[in-house]
């Protein structure tokens, strides 16, 4: 029997070789044979992280997004600093604010325990978000696996690469286009704010600055918030008023009544060509639903390693 599974391992590793380097291919069910109780470890930890922190889930999505907005869903924002590269964990956009590494650690530790060198952090990343909207309430859908990790991560390109909140529509459209990603899926992954919170150095030029903003919002958000930089930089705010820490289509509804924390969320209802889609969602919550599943899965496929690119780091923190 061992022999039979190595041999299925071997063939599977030459199919990636042959087809998968070349297409950057990913499956469903590439560990189905190989590590057979990869999910249920995975959801497992995941589950018990939430329990203990709701916002957790919230920021392993977002683990998600900034290491796919970097140079591919590769677990680069994963890895410390070294003497031969600065990662992307000091960049402007994760700075004080990524988090969740501690759990990311536990699982790929669970998973090690199960099928040792088998599954990348990458992979990791990209079943713990899904899971994390599941349990909070939301979609689930297929993830596609047989990602690699990357050995080496750039401050710089997580500095130019992950959208700021600062963003308008145009850049917002552009920067998602330049990643095979659509307006509609602008839009949709936008909705993962109906879960998690900010820091006051996100929002606080929108509380105080902008007109196209809900006055009693803007004044409940500076009570929390003070003007002068420095004071209550790291105080937070939910970025869904409504259901913080449920995924559901809040955030869409927020938009429509001018709630939206960030600059760059309202941006994708002011008036612009995104209008349309938000209102769809938040009267439309199914739609929502399926048209983020689809736009997580089209994001997972930004870029990935395979074959013999890359590596399966056994310590997500470093390269092997």
């Amino acid at each position: 029997m061992a022999y039979s599974c190595s041999s299925f391992i071997i063939c599977l590793t030459l199919l990636v070789l042959v087809f998968g380097t070349a297409n950057a291919t990913l499956y469903t069910n590439f560990y189905s044979h190989s590590c057979p109780k990869l999910f249920d470890t995975v959801k497992c930890e995941v589950e018990s992280a939430i329990s203990k922190e709701t916002r957790m889930g919230a920021s392993l999505l977002r683990l998600f997004f900034h290491d796919c907005f970097v140079n591919g869903c590769d677990g680069s924002i994963l890895l410390d600093d070294t003497s031969s590269f600065t990662g992307e964990k000091n960049a402007g956009p994760n700075k004080n604010s990524a988090r969740g590494f501690e759990v990311i650690d536990k699982i790929k530790s669970a998973v090690e325990e199960v099928c040792p060198g088998v599954v990348s952090c990458a992979d990791i990343l990209a079943i713990a978000a899904r899971d994390s909207v599941h349990i909070l309430g939301g979609p689930t859908w297929n993830v596609k696996l047989g990602r690699r990790d990357s050995r080496t991560a750039s401050q710089s390109a997580a500095n130019n690469g992950i959208p700021r909140p600062s963003s308008n529509l145009n850049q917002l459209v552009s920067r998602f286009n330049s990643l095979g990603l659509s307006s509609k899926d602008l839009v949709a992954l936008s909705g993962g704010h109906t879960i998690g919170q900010a820091r006051c150095t996100t929002f606080r030029a929108r509380i105080y600055n902008e007109t196209n903003i809900d006055s009693s919002f803007a004044h409940t958000r500076q009570s929390t918030c003070p003007r002068n930089s420095g004071s209550g930089d790291n105080n937070l705010a939910p970025l869904d008023l409504a259901t913080p820490t449920f995924f559901d289509n809040h955030y869409f509804k927020n938009l429509i009544q001018k709630k939206g924390l960030l600059h760059s969320d309202q941006q994708l209802f002011n008036g612009g060509s995104t209008d349309s889609t938000v209102r769809t969602y938040s009267t439309n919550p199914a739609s929502f639903f399926d048209d983020f599943s689809a736009a997580m899965i089209k994001m997972g496929d930004i870029s990935p390693l395979t074959g013999s690119t890359g590596e399966i780091r056994k310590n997500c923190r470093r390269v092997n």
